[in-house]
């Protein structure tokens, strides 16, 4: 990373701490689907943000301006960081009252990086990366299309993360401009941000994989092998969409702020304990990494007024494709997700056939749907007795009976006795690893099983007994 840019800065601050930053590497291409939907998402949010950007050059500035006098409307203030070029400050976008630019010197490290860093009470986000060095890109060179160059750095919706970085930018720009940088710090000091709603995030979040996506198909590269390593950063990226948003209803729990990455590491080690195929276990790991997005109980917002939120058509003709569930419904728009938005939406059934939204019983449910459901309410009995100053045998045995409570009605009686000898195994003394996961890269967690159907217990050979 170049010395004293703004990506080199956050890094360094975070290298020693308990949530060191992951960086990634992001095509060109990606990144322009990734900034225009945030951008675009401006225009639809009424918390007039304060938006901060680096276009590196003054003419990467100009294919935006037209779109930037749009998104001004709807912002406080947009203070734009870029090296000068011939009409960089004569565009017509530069005289608004609400946008600023700050000609950067062309030896500015800031001047290699593409930022888009957006402040609003409502919700937080931000694209930070500087573009790779000739060196970096080895022994291919530079790349041909102006879509390949390649980004190193960061995309969130983390609201800490995204006011340090704020708080960054406003630093460099009083190099340039200690007016400005006085302005940019009363409207950041003046907006109260907060960790998105799960509404608004699946607004956002729904936009950028809908941007990444029509991204992708406009893209008009011939060679084959090209075309597949963007694809598949944009997939990866898809991914990322979804995990973001996962951190942060966790990190919005503040009593369970942990529940996924735990919810992981238990449902894992369940579904090593039956045998089930490493490309089932990445299924599983990713919807409980996810299943947390959205839950049932919001899912009337969506119905006919005055209906159940039952599933009313035939079951047996379409047993898994019930469409109530608002987060399911989020990852259905992209095709490699579909097999997890199946896990999570039926997660709510209950063995006895009375649960939702399907009212499915017995093996018609998916088998990994099961295994979250008991993991998950288990996790949260666990997260519950912690406070209470037991040992670790009472709160394991007392979340575990609590389940048992519940063996044969709500959740799969073999399911059951799978944790119970687990909770023996934790009881005395096993650790399961608990890892959140390394955001920056999503595509690991696909393979070419993702859109078979959910197994159901019938097709595995047999439980522990």
């Amino acid at each position: 990373m170049l010395e004293g840019s703004i990506l080199q800065q956050l890094e360094t601050a975070h290298r020693q701490s308990t949530r060191p930053i992951h960086l990634g590497v992001y095509y060109k291409n990606t990144l322009v689907s990734l900034c225009h939907a945030l951008e675009d998402h401006i225009l639809t949010d009424d918390g007039t943000p304060l938006v901060i950007t680096a276009f590196q050059q003054g003419k990467w500035y100009l294919q935006e301006a037209n779109r930037y006098a749009d998104i001004a409307k709807n912002c406080r203030e947009i203070a734009i960081m870029a090296a000068p070029d011939a009409g960089f400050s004569e565009h017509p976008t530069s005289q608004l009252p609400n946008i600023d630019l700050v000609a950067l010197d062309p030896a500015d490290p800031v001047a290699q990086e593409w930022h888009l860093i957006i402040l609003s009470p409502k919700y937080t986000a931000m694209v930070l990366c500087q573009e790779l060095s000739e060196a970096d890109y080895g022994s291919a060179g530079l790349p041909t299309s102006d879509l390949e160059r390649k980004f190193y750095g960061l995309w969130t919706f983390e609201p800490e993360l995204v006011r340090e970085t704020v708080e960054l930018a406003i630093a460099h720009i009083k190099l340039y401009n200690p007016e400005l940088a006085t302005k940019l710090t009363t409207h950041k000091q003046a907006i109260q941000t907060s960790i998105g709603t799960p509404e608004k995030l699946s607004a956002v979040v729904s936009r950028v994989v809908d941007y990444l996506q029509t991204g992708q198909e406009n893209l008009a590269i011939p060679a084959a092998q090209r075309q597949q390593a963007l694809d598949r950063n944009l997939v990866s990226n898809e991914i990322q969409a979804f995990l973001r948003m996962a951190q942060l209803m966790d990190l919005a729990d503040l009593n369970n702020p942990m529940a996924a990455a735990e919810v992981v590491a238990i449902s894992e080690t369940i579904g090593q304990l039956l045998d089930l195929p490493a490309w089932q276990l990445k299924r599983l790991r990713l919807a409980g990494l996810l299943h947390r997005i959205d839950p049932l109980q919001q899912a009337e917002s969506i119905l006919t007024p005055g209906t159940s939120t039952r599933y009313q058509e035939d079951v047996s003709s379409c047993p898994l494709t019930c469409p109530l569930v608002p987060g399911a419904q989020v990852l259905r728009t992209m095709p490699r997700l579909r097999a997890v938005a199946q896990i999570i939406t039926h997660q709510t059934e209950w063995w006895d056939g009375t649960g939702e939204p399907a009212g499915l019983a017995g093996d018609e449910i998916p088998l990994e749907s099961r295994i979250l459901a008991l993991v998950a309410d288990f996790q949260r009995r666990v997260n519950q007795q912690k406070s209470a100053n037991k040992s670790r045998e009472e709160i394991f045995t007392q979340a575990l009976d609590e389940c048992r409570q519940q063996q044969s009605s709500r959740f799969d009686p073999k399911l059951v006795d799978t944790l119970t000898l687990l909770v023996m195994g934790l009881q005395q003394g096993l650790d399961l690893p608990v890892m959140t996961p390394k955001v920056s890269s999503g595509i690991w967690l696909l393979n070419s099983h993702w859109d078979s159907h959910s197994k159901t217990s019938e097709e595995i050979s047999s439980y522990p007994k």
